[in-house]
């Protein structure tokens, strides 16, 4: 009987959903410069349907969004319930609630992928295309995330009000790169957690914020307008994709609780609690025998219970499924999957497994309709807050005027040109003279890019600009591609590059990989470039006339120390997948019209590291008994390529070290003790008296502040990237080599100096996790890095406890 009134409400619902199709879609004038987006909470558009919108509480915003969303759940079957928990929303007819689309996504940019978002040749075509995010992040410049953020919230907003796309987006991707070989590095901000976590507070920030209403509902997050919904993902340890038979549907992450604290989590805890970000995303794998999705730890105790999040969590797309077949996770039904994430804390999936077992699920007992009641409730206060229902006037009349501006599509190339790295420059070889270099030979697969500048997760850019359009702008091009693709197997047009290269006033190779060698659901298996591509490069930088530069784009470290070495070579750069606007930024740097001042957010390592280790070894520390010298610039004991930060300019510049401080005296409080610390048997001198204090006992309220002055010792105006690193006192077990606590990216005139002041929450910025995943601030001599160990600044700060 349960079963047959489920069909006869379904029908029901399904029947009316076809009856008021036209009431519940977008609308949109699309001839009119003022787009009329969907507000669900219309009195006409209630009319319409011949329901009178003052019965419905859900509609009175008097009352709070909680009590509304509660108010339009309990009007709802449990029939028509289960068919919100999944991305494609089905709707209530009767209640006039419209479909709704959830999967949208917009990692650098609004993208096509994903079935919210769609383009339309005569309306919106395409929209700014910005660098695939480990360009971006190589800016380190903070105003800048945020305000690609802005711009591509923005493009969203007048899409949805066109009727082109929704309001909620599941970006930025902000796994921690803990190994080269990943496929998806090319999505991330890099290997170091804070920066992730900067870069998603600022991402998040400029996706999510409406102007003027951060600070009026600071006590009030859980009512805070956005202007689109955002999502970090993917949550956690999720860092292998397909490895030599080993791919994420199955992959268990063994990771010690230091490592979770210390690295996996941090960028996401940071995304919540600073970025008040409106959705986390859990991922396909498991971590240490438990699929993230269904993990309550990770799920209701963490990210709902102890960072508060005022959003959503959802899966990765078809998780649940994953769950039941790939990882048979206590051999569970449908029907038990569904409990097991829904108890854990899931709210919505991507996916079929809510819409068509959650209802099963409540009639077995396995979960109660409360639960459900829960989540539909937490997913409805995040549509309310996005004027889903009342709407949002400060966007209303965005339009397609506002996709693909000029400024917009500035601002891409802008962003390129930032994080673009200059990892070489012998004797001065960039950049190029427009009065000598006059007639260049442009080489490589991706030389001509298109869709390989876009990466992945992109849509369809306003437009392109290759690297051999850009240079057009300088020089007379002639072009060779050498390689028919970047698997460059076949050799057959070396003959006519290398011929064309020896007279040329300069020689400009553009190689590396693409997203058919790095991507979702693609690792590497090395570092080196493919094919036969170190051997184009070595017999065109042979006999090449006038300078000659290798441009690499990638998303990952390559192993190029071959050029690195080679004298021929005489400058390099590394690009990134630079969007749309590429070719500009890139010839804008080779010509000199633009300093370059990005630095590497990965360290690059030799080739050989990735026989040190299996990619599915999770350890971050050095196995001196194994031969593993560590990952990341934090444990990394080996020799690089080229080191984390590392990136040159045609400028040089230095630090002069002002209001320096000697030690940080913290009192401690009537509720805080000090704590043990371990120490390594060569430690130079015994622990102190009080060694360290739990971050989570302490107040936190004592910062340390100091000032930089930035010299520009070169010709040229230059930005620069200001790194600043604790390394913690000699001797604590298992500690990093040194950690990124700040960074600050500064312009200045050539011959000038420019100040830059820090302010440093000491619990935030010079604490540890030991052994036993305790965050605490040790006591003792800490030394402030400035810069790296050859051509930066120091100074020491004692931090007493008493």
């Amino acid at each position: 009987m349960a079963t047959f009134q489920f069909f006869l409400s379904l029908v029901a619902s399904m029947l009316f959903l076809s009856m008021a199709a036209r009431h519940t879609t977008f609308k949109s004038n699309v001839n009119s410069p003022s787009p009329v987006p969907l507000i669900v909470c219309d009195p006409s558009r209630y009319m319409s349907m011949g329901l009178d919108m003052n019965k419905f509480s859900f509609c009175n915003t008097s009352l709070s969004y909680s009590v509304r969303a509660k108010d339009l759940v309990e009007r709802m079957t449990l029939a028509e319930k289960v068919y919100q928990l999944g991305n494609s929303a089905s709707g209530v007819a009767r209640l006039g609630l419209p479909k709704y689309e959830w999967w949208s996504e917009a990692l650098h940019g609004v993208s096509n992928v994903g079935p919210g978002t769609h383009f339309d040749a005569k309306i919106v075509p395409g929209a700014t295309c910005f660098p695939n995010v480990i360009l971006t992040a190589a800016a380190f410049n903070e105003t800048l995330w945020k305000t690609i953020g802005e711009v591509v919230s923005t493009e969203a907003r007048a899409m949805f009000n066109l009727g082109l796309a929704g309001l909620t987006y599941w970006s930025p991707n902000i796994n921690v790169v803990r190994d080269p070989r990943w496929g998806r590095v090319l999505e991330t901000p890099g290997e170091d957690p804070y920066t992730v976590g900067r870069y998603a507070t600022n991402y998040v920030r400029g996706l999510q914020d409406v102007e003027g209403t951060v600070e009026d509902y600071a006590n009030d997050l859980a009512s805070r307008p956005l202007k689109v919904a955002s999502c970090c993902k993917h949550y956690a340890a999720y860092d292998i994709d397909n490895w030599q038979g080993v791919d994420r549907f199955h992959f268990d992450a063994k990771v010690t609780e230091r490592d979770m604290v210390e690295t996996f989590v941090r960028p996401f805890e940071m995304c919540v609690k600073d970025g008040d970000v409106s959705s986390v995303m859990c991922s396909y794998n498991s971590v240490n025998g438990i699929p993230a999705c269904a993990d309550p730890k990770l799920l209701g105790n963490t990210i709902r219970g102890d960072w508060k999040l005022n959003g959503y969590i959802v899966s990765d797309c078809d998780s649940l499924e994953v769950m039941y077949h790939g990882h048979h996770f206590l051999n569970d039904t449908q029907e038990d999957t569904v409990a097991q994430t829904m108890r854990a804390g899931l709210d919505l999936d991507c996916g079929s497994y809510y819409p068509n077992y959650t209802h099963s699920a409540v009639q077995q007992g396995k979960i109660g309709e409360p639960d459900v009641d829960k989540a539909l409730v937490n997913l409805y206060v995040v549509l309310m807050r996005l004027g889903f229902f009342d709407g949002q006037p400060a966007y209303a009349k965005l339009g397609k005027d506002d996709v693909c501006s000029e400024s917009n599509i500035e601002l891409a190339a802008e962003a390129a040109r930032e994080g673009i790295v200059l990892l070489k420059n012998r004797d001065n070889t960039l950049p190029l003279d427009v009065n000598k270099q006059k007639k260049i030979v442009v080489i490589g697969n991706n030389a001509n890019a298109t869709d390989v500048m876009r990466g992945n997760y992109a849509g369809i850019p306003c437009r392109y600009v290759t690297p051999i359009e850009g240079l057009s702008k300088y020089a007379t091009v002639e072009y060779h591609p050498g390689c028919k693709d970047s698997h460059c197997t076949d050799t057959s047009l070396f003959e006519d590059a290398v011929c064309a290269a020896k007279t040329a006033d300069a020689t400009i190779l553009v190689m590396g990989l693409d997203t058919q060698i790095e991507a979702e659901g693609h690792d590497r298996n090395d570092l080196l470039l493919p094919g036969q591509q170190t051997e184009l490069i070595n017999r065109v930088m042979a006999v090449a006339g006038g300078p000659k530069i290798l441009v690499i784009m990638s998303g990952g470290a390559v192993d190029i120390n071959f050029a690195k070495n080679n004298w021929f070579v005489g400058a390099m750069l590394w690009v990134g997948y630079p969007g749309g606007e590429g070719g500009r930024a890139i010839a804008d740097v080779i010509y000199g019209k633009y300093n370059p001042g990005g630095r590497l957010p990965l360290t690059w390592y030799y080739n050989d590291y990735v026989m040190q280790i299996p990619m599915t070894s999770m350890s971050f520390r050095p196995l001196p008994e194994q031969g593993y010298a560590g990952r990341t610039y934090k444990f990394f004991t080996g020799q690089t390529v080229y080191p984390f930060g590392y990136g040159m300019s045609y400028s040089s510049f230095n630090y002069t070290l002002k209001s320096i401080p000697d030690a940080v005296d913290l009192s401690l409080g009537q509720n805080e003790l000090c704590h043990r610390v371990s120490y390594t048997d060569d430690a130079p001198t015994g622990p102190p008296s009080c060694a360290s204090v739990l971050v989570s006992d302490s107040s936190c309220e004592k910062h340390l502040e100091f000032e930089v002055a930035v010299n520009n010792l070169g010709p040229r105006d230059g930005s620069h990237v200001v790194l600043v690193y604790d390394v913690l006192p000699v001797g604590l077990e298992g500690a990093p080599i040194k950690q990124l606590v700040a960074f600050q990216r500064v312009h200045v005139l050539a011959g000038r100096s420019e100040t830059v002041k820090f302010k440093l929450n000491v619990c935030e910025s010079l604490y540890v996790v030991d052994s036993s995943a305790y965050k605490l601030v040790p006591a003792g001599e800490h030394t402030i890095l400035i810069g790296d160990e050859i051509q930066g600044a120091s100074f020491p700060l004692t931090v007493n406890f008493g």
